[in-house]
């Protein structure tokens, strides 16, 4: 079944999402009503049709696939529910089940399907790297919208939140482990003692030190965005009867480093250090 598949936003992970779904034989729209010049000659690049607004979106498409950050899933939920819209939705951000299954309720009152979906990975472009976990009673269908690949996908159940619960707890080491490093190197600086700790880790595994260092400057080009998952990880664990406070503070660790959004070089450690102790944020990307 061919499916008229709307994208909101083809940034860097929901251009490879639309790529997948074009891979697999489906029209895949878009709307640029708003959005940045980058975003635009982005989906340019793969040519996705623009339909301009998202009232034309809603009109067009039997499925809405949302991909965006964390902090922004349910206001744009909420925004297609305002539309005249009678498809299929699918959220497929880095949020909390709890925030997953409130964004399907608000769906249902509408009279729109609803699949949950955690994206397991980075941007899909190639085969068996980015995983697509889904859950609802139509998450068969929207695994077959990218059968083609790069992206993978997988049902693992009719429960809407699981899917979600799935990447949370996924995401919660990964990147809650890198948060982690970040601070262990912060305090170690702050306190005088980084070049003596970084010789203990080179005897206990020799190449731990740059491995670590590698890790903090690359993570700071999507802080701003980790900043997000790392409060949804927060909420998740609580909701589970676990502490929460961990991931509370990898969220201001990644807060710290949010200055650094849309750099062009991956900062120095030095700098990566400064921000991180620098409190009141100015530090900044300088």
């Amino acid at each position: 079944m061919t499916e008229t598949i709307g994208i909101l936003h083809p940034g860097e992970m929901g251009i490879s999402v639309a790529v997948s779904a074009q891979n697999s034989g489906h029209a895949v729209y878009w709307a640029s009503q708003g959005r940045s010049s980058e975003t635009v000659a982005r989906a340019q690049r793969h040519a996705l049709a623009d339909l301009n607004s998202l009232q034309a979106l809603c009109q067009t498409c039997s499925i809405i696939v949302s991909v965006c950050p964390p902090h922004l899933a349910e206001e744009l939920a909420t925004q297609v529910v305002a539309q005249p819209y009678q498809g299929l939705y699918v959220d497929v951000n880095a949020i909390s089940p709890q925030r997953a299954q409130r964004i399907g309720k608000t769906m249902a009152q509408a009279g729109i399907q609803f699949v949950d979906g955690g994206i397991i990975g980075g941007p899909a472009w190639e085969p068996d790297a980015t995983w697509l976990y889904l859950s609802g009673s139509e998450a068969q269908r929207i695994a077959e919208c990218f059968a083609a690949g790069p992206l993978e996908t997988e049902v693992i159940g009719e429960s809407v939140g699981q899917a979600s619960a799935l990447k949370m707890c996924y995401a919660a080491y990964t990147k809650g482990s890198t948060a982690l490093l970040a601070g262990v190197l912060g305090a170690a600086q702050g306190l005088g003692v980084r070049e003596v700790l970084e010789r203990q880790w080179a005897r206990d595994e020799a190449a731990f030190p740059q491995e670590a260092e590698q890790r903090v400057r690359r993570v700071t080009g999507k802080a701003w965005r980790f900043t997000g998952e790392m409060e949804e990880i927060a909420a998740t664990f609580a909701e589970a009867g676990m502490p929460d406070g961990f991931h509370a503070a990898a969220a201001e660790v990644f807060r710290r480093l949010a200055a650094f959004k849309g750099r062009a070089t991956t900062p120095s450690l030095s700098e990566v250090l400064a921000a991180l102790l620098d409190r009141e944020g100015e530090a900044g990307a300088g």
